[in-house]
């Protein structure tokens, strides 16, 4: 019996990746130098092809980082002189705050309760405020901002900067990246990779902010700074050595997805979801946690766990299916399901009739 993962990351591997990795150690790309021609065609494949699946920008650049949380302190380092401003609705976009703190800034925030949207008509962003910062996708809760509502506040305040975490949702997701500046993720979510890198997807807006603070004597980071990833990614080339064997298969992994389509890929997210949810909204032992439809996330779907004795998960895994506990305070009352491109409606009805015989 197979075992599925439905953690929310690292997550259940994307079907061809130990493929690809094993095709990688024969070609002996995790001995190759990062200041060689073929990873530097390895690292312009990635980038142009991520470009041609998310439709990003041609102008905009795209970095390679050792996680997403990397990714959050480069991003205030590099946005935010003084002020940036969080919407907070669970642990992670709380994280992006705290970061802000941790790095002498003066952060500003709106909270949301825990498993519910934001009010966006009733809130305004503060003049000082030079970053808006988003988390599209709040895998500690299941809450997902559709981004009809980040748009409209792209355009109520045009003269911020916006930055977004897709951590959670990416490939998922009709974000138009031309409205932000910078947006990160990390791969062993969304992409089915093993953990251990993290994109970030930044504007030429936010390069000229990073290079504006730096010439004010502020630090903005070393190695990792904008301008010096500006200056290596226009090579082709990052400035340490990165995993050279992860970005080759995620290159690949690429690929594929374009192969399958983006578009036939969300249809897919939204129809696994739609079966979860529907199952949990009639279910006597569990039920859904964010009880709005508009909000709900298609990719992490949390459930409340009410009439179920013992030990869920270990039941569950029991049956060969792993699930994620739920996050901080409700690592005991509640269960994360992920919802991949990796999941098969067969992996989800699997999932169902396990969730059923409890």
């Amino acid at each position: 019996m197979k075992t599925v993962y439905f953690t929310p990351g690292p997550a259940e591997l994307y079907p061809s990746t130990i493929k690809h990795f094993q095709n990688g150690f024969k070609s002996h790309i995790a001995s190759l130098s990062h200041r060689s021609k073929v990873f530097q065609e390895i690292f312009q494949e990635a980038t142009s092809d991520l470009k041609k699946l998310l439709s990003i920008p041609d102008e905009y650049f795209i970095f390679f980082t050792g996680s997403g949380t990397e990714a959050i302190e480069r991003t205030i380092q590099n946005c935010v002189e003084k002020t940036s401003f969080h919407f907070v609705n669970g642990s992670f976009s709380n994280r992006f705050y705290k970061t802000a703190q941790e790095l002498n800034k003066k952060p500003l925030f709106y909270e949301a309760v825990l498993g519910e949207g934001f009010s966006f008509q009733e809130i305004t962003i503060p003049k000082e405020a030079e970053l808006i910062c988003f988390t599209h996708n709040e895998s500690s809760t299941g809450v997902m901002i559709p981004f009809e509502e980040i748009k409209n506040i792209t355009k109520k305040y045009p003269d911020k900067l916006f930055a977004l975490d897709i951590v959670s949702s990416v490939p998922y997701g009709n974000i138009d990246y031309s409205l932000l500046d910078v947006v990160f993720f990390s791969v062993q979510k969304g992409f089915g990779l093993p953990a251990g890198m993290g994109v970030m997807i930044v504007s030429p807006r936010a390069i000229k902010k990073a290079e504006a603070i730096m010439q004010k004597g502020i630090s903005i980071g070393s190695y990792h700074n904008f301008p010096t990833l500006v200056d290596f990614a226009k090579k082709n080339l990052t400035p340490e050595t990165p995993p050279v064997l992860e970005l080759y298969v995620f290159s690949k992994v690429i690929k594929e997805m374009i192969a399958v389509g983006i578009g036939n890929m969300h249809q897919q997210t939204e129809r696994k979801a739609k079966i979860l949810y529907d199952f949990l909204d009639s279910s006597d032992t569990l039920s859904a946690f964010v009880q709005d439809p508009r909000f709900r996330s298609q990719t992490i779907i949390v459930a409340d766990i009410q009439k179920v004795k013992g030990d869920i998960k270990k039941k569950l895994a029991e049956k060969g299916i792993i699930v994620g506990s739920g996050y901080g305070v409700n690592k005991e009352t509640q269960i994360r399901i992920a919802n991949f491109p990796t999941h098969s409606i067969v992996d989800i009805k699997r999932l169902i009739k396990a969730l059923n015989s409890l």
